[in-house]
């Protein structure tokens, strides 16, 4: 069966084609009775719109970006499925636009792709999301934006966000080790250069100062997000005179390059060493003993990313509507196998 068009459309719900075009664009001045006439004609035809055509019909772009730079491949096709159903949901096309967060002509690249692509507007992950000289740049160039930001409460600095509590999930992680009866725990750091880092960081020392646990410098090291610095981060950590009995790594890959170590080292997890992760990607239910983390749901905070942009972008037909608030997401513990009170030592 062929694809049905606007013009099916049109002659399904006896109107013209600038009709079914200006209820499909959500344009004033269309009688109830007419715009619930073509709803139902769309609804019924099973119409989609294509959004490359509507932008070249209109002087409206109809598709949306998203810049990423985030070396944990899980995360960015959890952010990608998210605002593609958004996307889809809504009529919108989508552009994917991986980059340099550290790229000194990063702004400029971006207003380029925007003005290139003809684009609406723009979804921004971490990192970019997090660099204010940068959001402010592209702000005052006209570019409507979302961002997708580390934070304990909304940051109230002037830009559109989606905001994910990370420290509080931070502190229950940790609190969990605690209460498990771990006194030496371990924090891989993801990248210095993500808010989220920070976030897990502060939760992490944040419980051990609330039970009184004094924080050790050298069970803190740096690196990425990234299997590979957790294998070397755990490495180091399992070699120190008085090794940690509970490794918290700032995200599942990191907590699974910790548990090849640990395997590596023959210990057994998790009664030699305790493992927790963050973000519940898919291979911290599918490792051995899978993990305990911190459920972030990454899709459905992109999801609200796109849905707030969208919003943005309709305002701008309909001045007097309400501007939409920003919006938070709490990661929930979730404990698994991956974590035991500590075997007494000798």
């Amino acid at each position: 069966m062929r694809r049905p068009t606007i013009k099916d459309v049109a002659e399904r719900a006896e109107v013209s084609l600038k009709t079914v075009s200006r209820v499909i664009n959500d344009e004033p001045g269309v009688r109830a009775r007419t715009r619930e006439r073509v709803n139902q004609a769309i609804a019924e035809l099973g119409y989609r719109p294509d959004p490359s055509a509507r932008s070249l019909r209109s002087a409206q772009p109809y598709a949306l970006g998203v810049v990423y730079d985030n070396p944990n491949p899980y995360y960015i096709i959890a952010v990608q499925n998210g605002v593609l159903s958004a996307c889809r949901e809504t009529g919108y096309g989508l552009q994917i636009h991986p980059c340099d967060a550290s790229s000194p002509v990063l702004a400029a690249d971006l207003i380029d792709l925007v003005q290139g692509a003809r684009l609406a507007g723009l979804v921004l992950a971490p990192p970019m999301s997090e660099q204010m000289p940068l959001v402010n740049e592209l702000v005052e160039q006209g570019i409507k934006l979302v961002r997708i930001v580390s934070a304990a409460a909304d940051p109230h600095d002037g830009a559109p966000c989606v905001w994910v509590d990370d420290h509080d999930a931070a502190y229950d992680i940790t609190e969990h080790l605690i209460q498990l009866g771990h006194q030496r725990i371990g924090f891989l750091w993801g990248g210095t250069s993500h808010r989220s880092s920070w976030e897990r960081y502060k939760g992490y020392s944040k419980a051990l100062a609330d039970y009184g646990i004094a924080e050790d410098e050298n069970l803190v090291l740096p690196g990425d997000y990234s299997f590979d610095d957790g294998f070397r981060g755990a490495r180091r950590l399992l070699s120190l005179p008085e090794p940690p009995t509970a490794i918290f790594g700032s995200n599942d890959e990191i907590a699974a390059g910790v548990l090849a170590a640990a395997r590596s080292s023959g210990l057994n997890v998790p009664y030699d060493l305790s493992i927790a992760g963050f973000e519940d990607s898919p291979f911290s239910k599918q490792s051995w003993p899978p993990l305990t983390t911190a459920s972030q749901a990454t899709e459905a905070i992109a999801r609200h990313a796109a849905y707030r942009l969208i919003a943005e972008l309709r305002r701008e037909a309909h001045p007097q509507a309400e501007a939409p608030a920003n919006e938070g997401f709490s990661p929930v513990l979730v404990v698994r196998g991956s974590t035991a009170p500590p075997r007494p030592r000798d």
